[in-house]
Order: C-alpha cells, then structure tokens, then sequence
C-alpha cells in the first residue's frame, strides 16, 4: 500500500481527476491526500475528498496566494469536519515573492495558529526561507507537520527530523542532478520520510513529460528503494513504512 501524501488532482484545472484515481488503486496507490493552496481550492479539496474513500484535505493558503487572504480557510479549519486532515500548504517563499514577505509572514503565522487551535498537523511550503521559518515555527511548540517537497540542506533536513518534522519526498529527486542534493534524500529516515506526487507538477522519472498523478508516487518509491537497496529497504518495506508515517501525521 503506498500514500500519495500530496497532490492537487481535486483542482478544476486538473483533467482526468477520476481516471487518476483509478490509476492510482490498480497501482497499489490507496490514499491521497488533496492539498489546498487558496481559499477555492481548499474548498474543492474537500468536496473532493467527500466523494471519495481514500481521499482526504489539507486545507490552507499557500505563500503565493497569501494576499489574497485565507478566510474560507479559516471557516473550513472551524469546520469539525472529519475529512480536513491538515492546515497547509502553508509557509513561506523567498524564491519568488509573489506575495510580499511581510504578508507571507502574517498569514504562515494565522493558518499556525489555526493549527494549533484545531489540532491539526500542518503541510509546509519553505523555500529558500529557513532562516525565517525557524524561530516562527518555534513559536508554536508541539506542531507537527512535514516539510513538502524538501530540496533544502542536510541541515536543515536534520533539524527538522530532530524537531519531529516529516519529509516530502517526490519526484524531483528522480531526476535531480546534483550530488549533493540526492546525498541529503538519501540521509532522510525512512521513520521520517513521506512519499508524495504535487501532481499535477515534477512529474517523475520515467514518465518525465506527462501530466504527474498519484499512480506515479509508486516511481518515486521504486526509485529510493534502489538507492537504499544495499541497506536493506526494500520497496514493500519502503511502502509499509512511508504510509504509517502518513497515518501517524495525518491520523487516517
């Protein structure tokens, strides 16, 4: 059984969400979670996720879209509603700045702090950001969370395994080509790492080209079980390991 632990296929943009899903489950794939990114498609995350066994949200707004406000957000936080697994994606991106830092900031803080109110674990989105996400994310003890789609430092990896954080894991690291960077995915802790897609983005190896969906969170898995071959972690155990770690943050 593997976990897509992030994607977007709920999105209307998203083509063939149904066939998707049908894909995933022939490919062993049993559970998605859909991942807000603003208010309209934290709402379609979880209408998405009603109509489906398997699927569950992540509802948040995302550092781009964080001018735009989180209201719906913080309304479907409040909600009870027992298929919201998670606040996020949420956090802070220096790389693009499509939203100004000091509101990044504001909003990563609230959506914390809707976190925290709701005990719900929380998805993060930090790029080239660390240096600011630390002492926020410090402000709220006890948070527990993965850092999706991490490409950051040994560094930082470690001090989040060491502050109970997860690891997104996808398929960049199928094609990536710096040495460095695969060293850092391969240090990971398999108690600590999360497999996910972000399709309909990074699509991975060998389907480079194609529009990415959950099925193809099994490649990225494939992929770390070869690497790790020689220490033992087989694909199975990689699953095995990988989806309790979803079901240990997420509580599904």
């Amino acid at each position: 059984m593997f976990t897509d632990t992030h994607c977007h296929i709920h999105e209307s943009s998203y083509d063939d969400s149904e066939g998707a899903l049908r894909r995933a489950i022939d490919s062993g794939v049993s559970r998605i979670v859909c991942i807000g990114t603003d208010n309209n498609s934290s709402i379609e995350a979880l209408e998405f996720s009603k109509k489906h066994e398997g699927v569950w949200a992540s509802v948040g707004a995302h550092p781009h879209d964080a001018k735009d406000g989180y209201s719906e957000v913080e309304k479907l936080a409040k909600s009870g509603e027992r298929k919201i697994v998670a606040i996020g994606e949420i956090g802070l991106d220096y790389f693009y700045n499509y939203s100004p830092r000091e509101v990044q900031i504001e909003a990563f803080e609230a959506q914390l702090q809707l976190a925290y109110d709701n005990n719900l674990p929380v998805v993060f989105h930090v790029r080239e950001a660390f240096d600011d996400f630390w002492p926020i994310f410090r402000n709220f003890p006890g948070t527990r969370g993965v850092l999706h789609s991490f490409t950051d430092s040994l560094e930082n990896m470690e001090k989040a395994v060491s502050e109970g954080l997860f690891i997104g894991i996808n398929g960049i690291s199928t094609f990536s080509k710096d040495d460095s960077q695969r060293q850092v995915w391969d240090s990971v802790p398999l108690e600590s790492m999360l497999l996910e897609t972000d399709a309909p983005f990074l699509t991975p190896v060998p389907y480079r080209g194609k529009v990415n969906e959950p099925a193809f969170v099994r490649n990225v898995a494939e992929y770390h079980a070869q690497r790790r071959k020689e220490r033992g972690a087989e694909l199975e155990y990689i699953a095995r390991v990988t989806s309790a770690n979803a079901s240990k943050l997420f509580s599904i």
